[in-house]
């Protein structure tokens, strides 16, 4: 769901308020009172009409604007009816507060039982709380601004601040998101996708590499290829300084399969942009999940025998060497492999 439309959702909440401002500068306190609550009402029936809902956010507002409303003219001290936007203002930073630094997420909860078949993937959850963070912080500003005005301003100033700042803030707030949210697009559609996986291999979505590199909830799919030549040793690369575990020695091939890619055909296009390998009989020999600090992997684990010449690419690899197994026992716990060979190997060879 895309979050703007349930904030957008709250907005006809406050038109009684903001139609109160005008009608009150224009006709006086009780004519527009009645505009108000006029106005509240004809929204009530407009969505009750329109989206079979009884919106109880407007009903909440135009009771409020009643009930100040009242005591104003009756006390005759509009201060108790100009408090109340800064009261609506409390009322949500105590709604987006819990929602954002409690377990209990009231916004989403509300989401979910007014919006059916509604569902946030972990992406969405949290890009929702983030928001919910800064609103939270938004609304406690615009609040502070709305009290201070009641006792410290003109009737004018409070007029804009309680009723067309409002909607300045939030449709300043809808322009950055907006704009941040076609930047962040357009990075992402320049990145290289990558499948997401159950335990069982199975295709379940996709997300850009640096998402899945980024949180271990997104599980993904990657070829490792042990090379092994006619003597038993084993090919392994060494990574270069610009990678994850960089100059440590690892797998002869390893990489990530691209959404829509076969392991069959991800195999063969590592092994040939790694180490132009061609025309080799890869034997499947386990899968695994393998989690590290930044990401989770299933890896599809295959071995093979070549003998003919292994061209490294140097854009890929900083060297590449056969080892005999006695030289990689003497090594192993040392920092000069990987962790994840050193997981690897002892499970195919040791």
């Amino acid at each position: 769901m895309d979050r703007r439309k349930l904030l957008l959702q709250l907005l006809p909440g406050f038109i009684p308020l903001f139609i109160f401002v005008i009608a009150d500068e224009i006709w006086g306190t009780k004519i527009g009172l009645i505009v108000a609550i006029a106005t509240g009402l004809l929204e009530l029936i407009y969505y009750r009409i329109k989206d079979k809902v009884f919106d109880k956010f407007i009903l909440l507002d135009t009771l409020l604007i009643v009930v100040m409303g009242v005591i104003s003219i009756i006390l005759e001290n509009e201060v108790f009816f100009k408090i109340k936007p800064a009261l609506i203002g409390t009322l949500m930073c105590i709604f987006l507060g819990i929602s954002v630094f409690t377990p209990t997420n009231l916004l989403y909860n509300l989401s979910r039982r007014y919006l059916k078949g509604v569902e946030f993937n972990d992406m969405q959850f949290k890009a929702f709380r983030n928001n919910m963070r800064v609103l939270f912080w938004v609304f406690l500003v615009y609040t502070g601004l709305v009290f201070y005005s009641v006792w410290f301003m003109s009737k004018e100033a409070w007029a804009f601040i309680s009723g067309g700042l409002f909607y300045i803030i939030l449709g300043a707030y809808f322009l950055i998101e907006l704009v941040k949210n076609k930047i962040k697009q357009r990075k992402l559609s320049q990145e290289e996708w990558l499948p997401l996986v159950n335990e069982k291999g199975e295709v379940i979505g996709k997300a850009p590499r640096s998402v899945c590199h980024s949180d271990k909830k997104y599980l993904h799919p990657v070829i490792h290829l042990h090379v092994l030549n006619n003597k038993g040793e084993l090919y392994l690369q060494k990574r270069p300084m610009h990678k994850i575990q960089p100059g440590k020695w690892d797998t002869a091939v390893g990489g990530h399969l691209s959404f829509g890619e076969n392991i069959d055909t991800g195999l063969k296009r590592e092994a040939l942009e790694e180490l132009g390998l061609e025309n080799f009989q890869p034997k499947l020999k386990l899968n695994y999940v393998w989690e590290s600090e930044i990401e989770r992997e299933l890896v599809f684990c295959f071995t093979t025998n070549y003998n003919k010449p292994i061209a490294i690419n140097k854009d890929e690899l900083t060297d590449g060497k056969f080892w005999s197994h006695k030289e990689i026992k003497n090594n192993l716990g040392k920092g000069v492999f990987t962790p994840n060979f050193e997981e690897e190997y002892g499970r195919l060879f040791l």
